[in-house]
């Protein structure tokens, strides 16, 4: 499981006092995560989730929590901060004092618990998919360009950690555990995204990591997206891939027709997309797969000391890259 860090009840009802939420009723492990603790918290009749950042610091988390108030704030289905009412006093005598001061300005979410950043946010109603149909696929597509759309007008910003230097030294460090000719892909594909880059296209706000697991389905509608603590700037096209990856992945690591269709068009007609976000469009996949292949062989051959969690496959994403090389994917719209 992915519980980190053990919280009592005891302990989370002290670090609760200043929320004026009432005692907690239950609390229950989450274990599908892998950098982070969260925990399920009924308080009344209410729902909440609690986590405990196990690698990223204090002074990284502001902007991921300002970016989900501010995303909630425009619309967008996803968690909520809650603010303390000490927190709360002082961004009141902030924005007395400086106006145009906002939450987007500077974090009053984050507090600490056993010596970690902590926050408890908004649980959202749902639940995650495992084969989605062409109608998930079109309502996560219009949920994606309305995200994009309203990070827009966020100011903050967060530099892609997973870009360029990152899969340089990662393919360096798990090069030693592939056979010959994985590690003959690997260089060669590190190599073709030095030649081919996705930085004159469209930039903003991205999730990063829009996988099945990290959207919540209510029936037909999306009820929440969750997990914002890969989000950062690069290209939109490039999440947009990373979705696509997850949500359309049909059998033998080849994009299912009909899911791709719905979920581009759906997204399109939200933002539309730019003639070179067509033209870029197999580079964007191909950069996608070999993102999640990496990351995947880090964690199956380099794991976090103590960490106790199910390591995802690379394997899949080795076969999905291979495939994106092997026959080009074009963008192809109706008009």
């Amino acid at each position: 499981m992915a519980v980190f860090t053990r919280v009592t009840k005891a302990e989370l009802n002290a670090w609760l006092e200043d929320f004026a939420l009432g005692p907690v009723v239950e609390m229950q492990d989450i274990a599908s995560g892998i950098e982070n603790t969260n925990y399920f918290v009924t308080i009344q009749n209410d729902h909440f989730v609690l986590t405990l950042f196990e690698k990223l610091s204090a002074s990284e988390l502001p902007f991921y929590l300002n970016l989900m108030a501010h995303l909630a704030q425009l619309g967008v289905p996803c968690p909520r901060p809650l603010l303390a009412q000490a927190q709360s006093a002082k961004l009141l005598a902030a924005q007395a004092a400086r106006p145009f001061l906002t939450a987007q300005r500077q974090s009053f979410f984050l507090g600490e618990l056993h010596g970690k950043p902590a926050c408890i946010v908004s649980r959202l109603k749902g639940k995650s998919l495992t084969q989605p149909d062409a109608m998930h696929c079109a309502a996560v597509g219009a949920m994606l360009g309305k995200l994009h759309n309203a990070a827009h007008s966020f100011t903050e910003t967060m530099p892609n950690a997973r870009a360029a230097a990152w899969r340089e030294k990662t393919a360096q460090q798990v090069t030693a555990y592939l056979s010959a000719p994985e590690a003959q892909l690997l260089q060669q594909e590190i190599i073709f995204h030095i030649q081919h880059t996705l930085s004159a296209l469209p930039q903003g706000v991205i999730h990063a990591d829009l996988f099945r697991d990290n959207v919540l389905f209510d029936g037909a509608q999306i009820g929440g997206v969750i997990d914002f603590y890969f989000a950062c700037n690069d290209s939109l096209l490039y999440d947009l891939a990373i979705t696509v990856n997850d949500w359309c992945m049909g059998e033998n690591a080849s994009l299912d027709t009909a899911r791709t269709q719905a979920l581009l068009l759906a997204y399109h007609t939200v933002r539309p997309l730019t003639a070179s976000e067509y033209a870029a469009w197999p580079i964007a996949l191909r950069l996608a797969a070999l993102r999640f292949w990496l990351s995947r062989l880090y964690d199956k051959f380099l794991p976090r000391a103590g960490e106790i969690i199910h390591a995802h496959n690379p394997e899949q994403f080795k076969r999905i890259l291979q495939q994106h090389i092997a026959v080009p994917h074009e963008l192809v719209l109706p008009t």
